[in-house]
This record gives C-alpha cells, structure tokens and sequence, in this order.
C-alpha cells in the first residue's frame, strides 16, 4: 500500500500543540524527530547495553504524519496542504513555530498503526492502569482501576500531561452520581474514567465526527453503556443546535463538574458560555494551557464570573479549575 508523508519543520515548543489541532483535521500518529535528550525512564525503556549519542537540542522539530494513497484527506491533498499551513499559522500567534515548513513525499507499505505497539505500553496515572488491548493486566495490578485503550485512533491516551492534570483534578472533585459536561471530548477519555470513578452520567460535545467511532470503541473497552455517556457532535461556543442539545441532555440544573482539555485560545472563548451549564456549587476543570497563558485563562474565568481556586502544573502545562459559586 502506498502512503503520503506529510512532514512539518517546526520547533520542540510548538510539537505538541501542532499535533493537537492537525488531530482534529483528520491526521494520525504524528512521528516526532527531535533533539529533546532521553529521559531517565526513556533510557531504561530501550533496552540496549550502550546509548546512542544525541546532538545538542536546537529546539528544531520534525513532524510527519502518514495518509493512505486512497483516504479523504490524499484525494484533496491541496485542500489537506491548506489546513495545515493555516494551522501552524494561526499557532504561530501565540507560540514560536519556527520555520513551519511543508513538505510531501510518497512512501510505501508502511504499517504504522501496527508500529504504535513498539512504543505504547501499560502505564499508570497514580491508582489508575492505562493498558491497551494487546497486553495484559498483571496479578499485581489487579486491584486497580484499569483504563483499556488503544492508541491510533488517535484523540489521547491519557498519556499526556494534560490529561494527567485533568484526571487527577476530576478525582479530587469528584462526587458519586454527578452529572458531567466534557468539551472536546476526543477519545472519551476522561467521560469515561469519571463514570468509572462514580459520575452518574456524563455528555461530551466535539467538533470533529470521528470522535463517534473512537468513543464507541473506548466505551465498548471499558464496559460503558450509551445510557451513561451521550456524545454531541457540534461547537458548544457559538451553535445554537448544539448549546440546546446539551441543556437538554444535562436537565435543568446543568453539570457537577464540566473538563475541558483544550488550548488557552478556546478555552478564554468558552468561558463567557460554559457558566450557563454549570450547577451551583459546580466545578470547571480545564488543561491544554501552555506555561505562561493560565493567567488569561484565569482572567476569563473571573470575567465570566468564575472564581479560580487551583492552578496546577505538569512538565510545562498548567490546569487552571474555577467554581461557580
């Protein structure tokens, strides 16, 4: 089979970010090539006597992503081009892209769904198992909360940093039965872990359609019925269609606890709006925030009438979670 290469020249600030919004255009298993030294679990992972020697980080990164020859997104490959480059334009109001340079080339039978089992394995966010279905949980885990999910159909894993954030957020607020608004709800991760850790129902809004096959092959994994967890496909900020499908989902009273892992951009757009569904007493949990942006987030919750009562770090993003009081 024959696959198209995309491959970005951006910076190792920007890697992250780019993979988040090129995710929602449709495009999978980004392939990072940087300079970021090994760290100590990453050294202990690779299982060889002697280290390869690594350059100096130059903060310069290279991200490819691979399409099939007969997908959507290589039949209009022009049309692919142009999100790209207004993506990583539009990163570029906010964080250093560097060169952001596009180039395409052609390679062959290339397996890299199949690849992904090299890298991901089984690992844990505090008393959680995250495990996907080609290993086994082991005897000594076996009283643990285990998460089954797979990577490649992109959306999260639970495996970055702020989704760390939110999961750990999302425990501490937590209350049997309460009624959850997700936003930008991706692979369903964190619905699903807050019905697994006692939520009574929870609704997930997303703009992009793909999410209903990848939230129905983690519900299914974990043993989710649809009647705890209905999926709204739609932009929560300015559609009306949406915003009154989620009113309807939630009741009248609104959320418990509303997360949001998202950029700062979206999420200073979503504060004047989210509010109107949210309980009182109830909590807004958001991640996604690069270091260095929280205090705008914080603002926009406090303009919305929000009061911010944590900021968390982990690695180099933030948490910022506000109460409605």
């Amino acid at each position: 089979m024959k696959w198209t290469r995309i491959r970005i020249k951006t910076t190792t600030e920007a890697e992250d970010i780019l993979i988040s919004d090129l995710y929602d255009i449709g495009l999978e298993g980004a392939q990072i090539e940087d300079k970021i030294p090994l760290t100590p679990l990453e050294k202990e992972q690779m299982f060889v006597d002697i280290l390869p020697e690594s350059e100096p980080d130059d903060g310069v990164a290279y991200l490819s992503f691979f399409i099939e020859e007969d997908s959507g997104l290589n039949r209009d490959i022009d049309a692919t081009i142009d999100k790209i480059h207004r993506i990583i334009s539009d990163a570029g109001e906010y964080i250093d892209v560097g060169d952001g340079t596009v180039t395409i080339d052609e390679t062959e039978d290339l397996d890299w769904i199949n690849n992904w089992k090299k890298y991901f394995h089984q690992f844990y966010i505090d008393d959680l198992l995250v495990i996907p279905s080609w290993e086994d949980v082991k005897a000594e885990d076996s009283d643990r909360k285990v998460l089954h999910i797979d990577p490649g159909t992109a959306f999260g894993t639970g495996m970055h940093e702020t989704t760390k954030l939110c999961i750990r957020a999302m425990k501490k607020h937590l209350k049997s039965g309460d009624r959850i608004l997700d936003v930008g709800t991706g692979s369903g991760i964190l619905s699903i872990l807050s019905i697994m850790y006692g939520a009574g129902y929870a609704v997930g809004t997303d703009l992009d359609p793909c999410t209903i096959e990848a939230v129905r092959e983690n519900k299914e994994s974990n043993g989710i019925k649809d009647e705890s967890f209905k999926l709204i496909i739609g932009n929560i900020i300015d559609d009306n269609k949406t915003q009154e499908e989620v009113r309807l989902s939630l009741g009248d009273e609104g959320a418990d606890i509303v997360m949001a892992n998202i950029l700062a951009p979206v999420l200073t757009a979503l504060a004047p709006v989210i509010p109107a569904y949210m309980k009182r007493g109830a909590v807004l949990i958001t991640s996604g925030i690069i270091e260095g942006k929280e205090e705008d987030v914080a603002e926009a919750f406090k303009a919305a009438g929000l009061k911010v009562i944590d900021i968390s770090t982990e690695g180099e993003w933030k948490s910022v979670v506000a109460l409605k009081e």
